[in-house]
């Protein structure tokens, strides 16, 4: 039985020739694999024999590679390259999407940027790969445009910095971009990655505002809760009467100091 993509010459270089012709392709299309060197003998002589094998591109090692990681998650599934101009874009298809995608995309940024150094391997340019599934890029996309404006009205509207949670540099830009026409407010990165986030400020905000973070409960300029301004005078004077009565009021103890930790991404949801 004759062997698939193996190619006879008197040389090897002969032998290459054939194949290169026949397959239709480039020298740096393929990887060669010499089987027999071809020699002369006393009688007569012995051909030379290679196998070649074309080259997966960058964009079918991420495929593969894709393939073989849905296989691992046990997600019935595919992946397929869509489009390779200015960057690879490679769709998954599956009918459990929500699995690929994850929280907030987590789980398919994840993939996005394995499947991107797999593409990378040995190329002196890097190229840009784009894992997508059931559209969430464009989804996404979309609603942070809408919660950059909410995000911008609200600081406008309490005069205060908006702190929002940590995203992914993709998503900050978005962020960006929806706001960077906007008069009223400017954006700004803080912190480090994976926990870097975008900070609105209102034109009229006060230098020493801390900011809120987006989410929690409105304060006022001040960083005093709304709550805080309603109580008036009489429950300041209910606690003098409480402290002068036959009894005694109870003895106020040391101040408590609790210490809190912003970890990033928590379990709130926000507006997604």
């Amino acid at each position: 039985m004759e062997e698939k993509n193996v190619f006879e010459g008197k040389t090897v270089d002969e032998a290459i020739e054939n194949g290169l012709i026949e397959l239709g392709v480039t020298s740096d299309e393929i990887e060669v694999e010499v089987l027999e060197e071809g020699k002369k003998k006393l009688f007569g002589s012995v051909k030379a024999k290679v196998r070649i094998k074309l080259k997966s591109s960058d964009s079918d090692r991420a495929v593969e590679f894709i393939n073989g990681l849905l296989k691992i998650m046990e997600v019935e599934g595919s992946a397929e390259v869509v489009s390779e101009e200015e960057s690879v874009v490679i769709d998954v298809k599956t009918p459990n999407s929500s699995r690929v995608i994850g929280k907030r995309g987590d789980v398919l940024d994840a993939i996005q940027c394995m499947a991107g150094a797999v593409a990378n391997i040995g190329r002196d340019e890097y190229k840009k790969v784009v894992v997508d599934c059931e559209n969430y890029r464009a989804q996404r996309e979309e609603t942070l445009k809408k919660l950059a404006l909410k995000i911008a009205a609200k600081a406008e509207e309490t005069g205060r910095k908006v702190i929002l949670e940590p995203m992914a540099s993709y998503e900050r830009r978005v962020i960006h971009a929806a706001l960077v026409d906007n008069e009223k407010v400017k954006t700004v990165s803080e912190g480090r990655d994976p926990a870097r986030y975008i900070v609105v400020i209102p034109n009229n905000a006060n230098p020493n505002d801390r900011g809120i973070r987006y989410g929690e409960k409105d304060r006022d300029r001040h960083g005093r809760g709304k709550d805080r301004d309603r109580r008036g005078r009489g429950d300041r004077k209910g606690r003098r009467d409480n402290k002068g009565s036959s009894g005694g009021g109870a003895k106020r103890g040391k101040k408590e100091i609790h210490f809190g930790t912003f970890l990033g991404n928590s379990n709130s949801e926000k507006n997604d």
